[in-house]
């Protein structure tokens, strides 16, 4: 296994190459037919997307960005989510979002993701949230059960504007924080 370490997105990190990182890690999925906001997003939605929040990331020994997840505030109920209108979900004031989780395609299955979701969680419980909504693709099977397995329940679907598939809801109550090392 290599050495990841995880750490907040600083200033200094390449929003280009956090875009790159987010196409490539999602390319697997766009072969399925599904077009995830990150399959092709430009340089300025990522900037605007991990503004929004805090933003994580994972980086190899070597120092390249292998990893990435955004955890946010609500939304406003009467904003706009990616041009589309806001879900109730993720309007409620006791209510972090998690989006953008991605792990390079080279780095996948030693734990990368959940390491993130779980910085991610932790910085949303350290925030005083309750619990941490998502959505994903109805269809991407394997990524709803990933969720479940965290404690993710479904509550609703979504159908997001130019989207190939409908998305479900998904929210999951925080408890206690989870034990994960970062680098400052």
């Amino acid at each position: 296994m290599t050495a990841i370490t995880l750490r907040p997105l600083a200033a200094t990190d390449s929003i280009e190459a956090l875009t790159a990182l987010l196409h490539a890690s999602y390319a697997s999925l766009a072969a399925q037919g599904w077009n995830f906001t990150a399959v092709n997003q430009s340089v300025q939605t990522t900037r605007e997307r991990v503004e929004a929040g805090q933003a994580f990331v994972a980086l190899s020994a070597s120092g390249e960005l292998v990893g990435t997840v955004t955890i946010a505030p609500p939304k406003r109920p009467d904003g706009r989510y990616l041009g589309d209108p806001v879900p109730d979900c993720y309007t409620q004031p006791d209510t972090a979002i998690l989006a953008q989780l991605a792990v390079h395609p080279a780095c996948r299955g030693q734990g990368v993701a959940e390491r993130l979701m779980d910085l991610a969680e932790d910085w949303a419980h350290a925030q005083g949230y309750a619990h941490v909504a998502l959505d994903t693709a109805v269809p991407a099977e394997a990524l709803r059960r990933r969720y479940e397995r965290r404690g993710y329940a479904r509550i609703g679907d979504v159908q997001w504007a130019g989207k190939t598939y409908r998305s479900v809801l998904m929210r999951k109550a925080l408890g206690p924080t989870a034990s994960t090392e970062v680098q400052p």
